[in-house]
C-alpha cells in the first residue's frame, strides 16, 4: 500500500512543484517522499521512479502531441540521432525517473540516519 501511495504522491508533487519551480524540483519531491514515507530503499526508489517517470512521460507526450511533435522531432535528431519523438518521450521519462528515484534513496537514507 505504501508503494502505491508513494508513487501517486510523487507524481502529484512533481506536477505541483513543476508549476512553480524549475525542472530539478523532482529531486526535491523524491527527497521528501523518501524521507516521509518509510519503505525499504529499493521500494522507495522504485515507487518514486515509477510515479515520476510515468508523470513526466505522459506530460511530455501530451505537450508533444499538442504541437504535432514539431519540436520533439528536432530535439530527437539532436539528442538520440533518430527522428523518433516517442523515443525521446520515453527517454525523458527515464531521466526524470532515475534522478528522482536516486533522490528518494537519499531521502530514505537521511530518514534512517536522523532516526531518533
Amino acid at each position: 500500500m505504501k508503494f502505491i501511495v508513494s508513487a501517486i504522491t510523487s507524481a502529484l508533487l512533481s506536477y505541483a512543484f513543476g508549476l512553480f519551480l524549475p525542472w530539478w524540483s523532482i529531486m526535491i519531491v523524491g527527497l521528501l517522499v523518501g524521507y516521509f514515507i518509510p519503505q525499504k530503499r529499493i521500494f522507495s526508489f522504485l515507487s518514486v521512479f515509477l510515479g515520476v517517470a510515468l508523470f513526466w512521460g505522459l506530460f511530455a507526450l501530451f505537450v508533444s502531441t499538442s504541437n504535432e511533435h514539431i519540436l520533439a522531432k528536432r530535439v530527437a535528431m539532436l539528442v538520440i540521432k533518430k527522428d523518433s519523438p516517442l523515443l525521446l518521450v520515453m527517454f525523458t521519462g527515464l531521466i526524470g525517473g532515475i534522478s528522482s528515484g536516486i533522490s528518494a534513496v537519499t531521502g530514505r537514507s537521511l530518514a534512517l540516519l536522523f532516526k531518533p
